[in-house]
């Protein structure tokens, strides 16, 4: 029983850290942010939490990049199930990283605005990560059933989330003056149009 509510505790207070870290990550950028500030933010005396839970800054990191990079996976393969036609998988995509956008900013900026391969070298782009191949494997499945132009795959790729990524960007740093789902429906229908049969 207390080994159970001490494993909660060394849980919650790894929460917390990487909560903190990407709050901060996204504010401050990674190279302004120390140790010192994310133990600021969780109100803690030291730096011994963290650096007991993750050995350096860059190891935290890592860790939010593959908890984001999870949860979008998940995200995607439930998107995949739940629809048949790729324009529905797609339009659903579109709308989880609007929602993303509006309801965790922190995210987003952690994986567009922020250049993770800069202090992540040894992790794999956001092209070429997990969620990112499915979604390449809905252009594929796009062309071979025509509902998407036969384009070179990195084209698709560049043309669709070119649009979306650069209006979310824009979203993000506070370029607007309409309300975002008049972004995310002009975006969703750039970017659909960009590559549709």
């Amino acid at each position: 029983m207390e080994k159970e509510k001490e494993k909660k505790q060394l849980t919650e207070i790894k929460d917390e850290i990487l909560v903190a870290a990407l709050k901060l990550f996204a504010e401050k950028g990674y190279f302004n942010t120390s140790l010192t500030d994310i133990k600021d933010q969780i109100g803690a005396k030291t730096t011994s939490p963290i650096t007991r839970q993750f050995k350096t800054k860059q190891t935290i990191a890592s860790e939010l990049y593959h908890v984001i990079l999870d949860n979008l996976n998940i995200s995607i393969d439930d998107i995949r199930r739940r629809n048949k036609k790729v324009v529905d998988q797609l339009r659903e995509i579109v709308d989880l990283l609007f929602t993303l956008t509006v309801d965790a900013p922190e995210i987003m900026r952690f994986l567009l605005i922020l250049n993770v391969t800069e202090f992540l070298p040894e992790e794999k782009s956001l092209y070429e990560s997990k969620p990112f191949q499915k979604i390449q494997k809905i252009f594929e499945a796009g062309v071979k059933s025509g509902e998407i132009r036969e384009l070179d795959p990195v084209m698709i790729y560049c043309q669709f989330f070119g649009i979306i990524f650069q209006v979310i960007t824009m979203i993000l740093n506070g370029v607007n003056g309409k309300k975002i789902s008049v972004y995310q429906s002009s975006a969703w229908m750039a970017a659909w149009k960009s590559i549709a049969k």
